[in-house]
C-alpha cells in the first residue's frame, strides 16, 4: 500500500500515543511487519507529515459505526494538497476502565478518554459511575499515558482499549463496556498521489463534492448521478466548507473503482455539474464484499454503448 525510499521501511504515521484503536488498525496491515510505526499527536499532525513527505502515509480514523464520520479527517482530506486513500481496515471497538493498581470504583470521580469514545460509553458510565466527571483527551491511550505517569492528574480511570492498558501498567476495573457490542471504526491508508490500487471487484470510491451554488434540487441532482448508472453510496455526508454560513461539501464513499465503467461515467457527470470534484482514491473494501451490479450497469453494457454510439457518429465522418 505504500512506498518508500530505497534502503529504509516505510514510515506509517497513526494518532499516537501507542495503545490507540489506530495503532491496532495499523498492526492489521499487510505491510505491519516491514514498516516504521510513527505515533503522531493528531488526525492533522498525521496528514500533514504524508503531505510534507516525512512519512509514506498514516492510518486514520474516517468512520464509526456509532458516531458516524470523524470530522478531522474528513476535513483534513477535503482541502491541502491532494492525497489518495490506498486501503482501509475495520476494527471492532472494545473498550474497558482502566485505572492504576489499587483503585477502586468507589475512587473514581473524573474520567478520561477521547469524545468520540466516550459517545460509546454514556450509558454504562450513567448507570455505574453517574457522578463522574468527562475529562477529554487527544486519544484513548494518551488518557492511559497520562494517568500511568508520574505527575498527577485531575481524573482517576479511563476508557481506553485493553491494548494501551497493559502497556501502561494499568488494570480493568470493568471490561467491555461500550453501549454498543457491536461497534466498528473504519481507518482508511492516505498516502501521495501515486499509482492507484488495482480493481479487485470489491473495491470502494471515495470523492469530495461541492456545488456551484446552493440552489433547490442541487443535492438531488448529484444523487442522480449516482442512482443512473446504478451505484450504490456506502456513506454520505456534509461538512461545512468554512467559507461562509450554508456552505457546505460532501464527503461520500461509493461502491466500485474508478477503472469500472459505470464509475467513471458517474465521474465524468460530476465533474460536469460540480464546482469541484475531489478524487481521493479508490481502493479494497475491507470486507472484499463485492459489488451487486444490475446487468444494464456492468461494463460490457457500457462498452457496448459506446461502441453503438461511435457506429453513429462514424456516419458523419
Amino acid at each position: 500500500m505504500t512506498s518508500s525510499t530505497a534502503g529504509r521501511l516505510p514510515r506509517i504515521g497513526y494518532l499516537g500515543p501507542p495503545g490507540t484503536f489506530t495503532e491496532m488498525a495499523l498492526l492489521r496491515l499487510p505491510e505491519a511487519e516491514t514498516c516504521e510505526a510513527v505515533p503522531c499527536p493528531s488526525v492533522d499532525a498525521a496528514l500533514a507529515r504524508v503531505r510534507a513527505g516525512e512519512l509514506d502515509s498514516a492510518v486514520v480514523a474516517i468512520e464509526n459505526s456509532v458516531e458516524g464520520g470523524v470530522s478531522a479527517t474528513l476535513d483534513g482530506l477535503a482541502v491541502g494538497a491532494p492525497l489518495h486513500l490506498v486501503g482501509e481496515v475495520l476494527v471492532p471497538i472494545r473498550f474497558v476502565l482502566a485505572a492504576r493498581p489499587g483503585t477502586r470504583m468507589e475512587d473514581i470521580r473524573a474520567v478520561s478518554t477521547h469524545s468520540h469514545a466516550w459517545a460509546q460509553v454514556r450509558g454504562w458510565m450513567a448507570r455505574n459511575l453517574p457522578t463522574a466527571t468527562f475529562l477529554p483527551a487527544l486519544s484513548n491511550a494518551a488518557a492511559a499515558a497520562d494517568l500511568a505517569g508520574e505527575t498527577d492528574v485531575p481524573f482517576q480511570a479511563a476508557v481506553c482499549p485493553q491494548i494501551a492498558a497493559d502497556r501502561h501498567g494499568l488494570v480493568p476495573l470493568a471490561d467491555d463496556i461500550g453501549d454498543i457490542p457491536d461497534a466498528v471504526t473504519r481507518f482508511v491508508v492516505a498516502a501521495r498521489p501515486g499509482r492507484l490500487p488495482l480493481p479487485t471487484g470489491a473495491d470502494k470510491t471515495t470523492v469530495v463534492l461541492s456545488q456551484r451554488d446552493d440552489r433547490p434540487g442541487g443535492l438531488l441532482g448529484l444523487l442522480e448521478q449516482f442512482a443512473a448508472r446504478g451505484i450504490n453510496l456506502t456513506r454520505i455526508e456534509s461538512r461545512p466548507t468554512k467559507h461562509s454560513l450554508g456552505s457546505y461539501s460532501f464527503s461520500v464513499d461509493l461502491e466500485g473503482h474508478v477503472e469500472d465503467e459505470r464509475v467513471g461515467e458517474t465521474l465524468m457527470g460530476l465533474r460536469r455539474i460540480c464546482a469541484e470534484v475531489r478524487f481521493l482514491g479508490s481502493y479494497p473494501r475491507a470486507d472484499r464484499r463485492p459489488a451487486e451490479i444490475d446487468p444494464d450497469h456492468d461494463d460490457a453494457a457500457y462498452v457496448s454503448a459506446r461502441a453503438w454510439l461511435d457506429g453513429l457518429r462514424a456516419r458523419t465522418a
